[in-house]
């Protein structure tokens, strides 16, 4: 049976998620890839008792997490929960989304529709052993069911007590003002916004979506910080056959040309100087952003995970290496 280490609190940092009374670790664990079906699972329980160890309290979830078997990473981290994790769910918060294509038919498909989004908890709590999650988020957008239908649901699933606190994913500055007015309506405690962010997708900024959460009393917990892979030593030096360029495992290998390798070989230079990788400096500038709380990182091994939380050991950036990194970054 597992016992979670006794230190676990002492190094991680924690940030209050917009103007709730919630705290989340700065670097949360993501279970998009390599916990799903097919997965060792073996690997799959030691990632996240290396992450709880380490201070990790947060575990990130959707509905089609282990896409082709939808649903597959859900029931996998449902098995690590019951094989001991779960001693500890008080002090975990485990939050999942819906929105994607999860089931065949009208009720399953990329919608955000109160029949498809409180069929869909119902599923996941099954699927987890869970009573309720600690966030909800509507995945993604959805132009053609009303907003208010979808705030309204997410409200009743808070009421009906299946979820303690509702975010939005992929919605950008304009979505989400429009829907946090109606949250404010209904009472619902919305306090979060899960995007792309990384210093090669800079999205987040141009929009002016991060403005507007730490204006209005939100907060980002951004994925895809490590963009895809390319912000590690990786693929600094060729294109490893094992990678997920290599393995043609992501729609953005095209980009890994002689000019984004020069960005990378600079970036990872400023790096070295600050005493850290290319992926921990990479963590550490998202950090800097007083808009985001935490940091989802996916990992396919937990030296991985424990690399990445190292990025806390050093989040202060000097005028002057900002403005280096801009320039690389232009």
């Amino acid at each position: 049976m597992y016992t979670a280490d006794k230190n676990r609190y002492e190094n991680m940092k924690y940030n209050r998620v917009g103007n709730s009374g919630l705290k989340l670790p700065a670097v949360s664990l993501g279970l998009w890839k390599n916990f799903g079906y097919g997965s060792d699972f073996a690997n799959v329980e030691k990632m996240c008792h290396t992450a709880f160890d380490l201070g990790i309290t947060h575990f990130d979830l959707a509905n089609n997490y282990g896409n082709p078997y939808n649903g597959s990473a859900e029931e996998n981290f449902g098995k690590v929960l019951a094989h001991g994790l779960g001693a500890y769910r008080d002090e975990l918060c485990i939050s999942t989304k819906a929105g994607y294509e999860m089931w065949e038919g009208p009720y399953g498909d990329r919608n955000g529709s109160r029949k498809y989004l409180v069929a869909s908890l119902d599923q996941s709590l099954k699927r987890m052993g869970l009573d309720y999650v600690d966030i909800f988020y509507h995945h993604v957008f959805d132009p053609e069911t009303p907003l208010e239908e979808t705030a309204v649901a997410l409200d009743h699933i808070v009421r009906q007590g299946k979820a303690l606190y509702v975010g939005i994913s992929n919605y950008n500055r304009q979505q989400t003002a429009e829907i946090q007015a109606i949250f404010k309506e209904l009472r619902t405690p919305f306090i979060i916004n899960q995007p792309s962010y990384s210093m090669l997708n800079r999205r987040v900024e141009d929009d002016g979506l991060d403005g507007y959460c730490t204006e209005n009393g939100l907060s980002l917990a951004v994925f895809s910080p490590l963009y895809q892979g390319f912000l590690t030593d990786r693929y600094l030096n060729g294109v490893p056959k094992d990678s997920r360029v290599g393995k043609g495992d992501t729609w953005i290998g095209g980009q890994l040309d002689e000019k984004m390798l020069g960005r990378l070989r600079a970036l990872n230079e400023i790096a070295a100087r600050r005493g850290q990788k290319l992926s921990q400096m990479a963590i550490a500038w998202l950090l800097n952003n007083k808009a985001v709380a935490t940091v989802l990182v996916g990992a396919s091994r937990p030296e991985q995970i424990a690399d990445n939380v190292k990025a806390i050991e050093n989040l202060d950036f000097s005028e002057e290496e900002l403005k280096e990194i801009g320039k690389i970054l232009a």
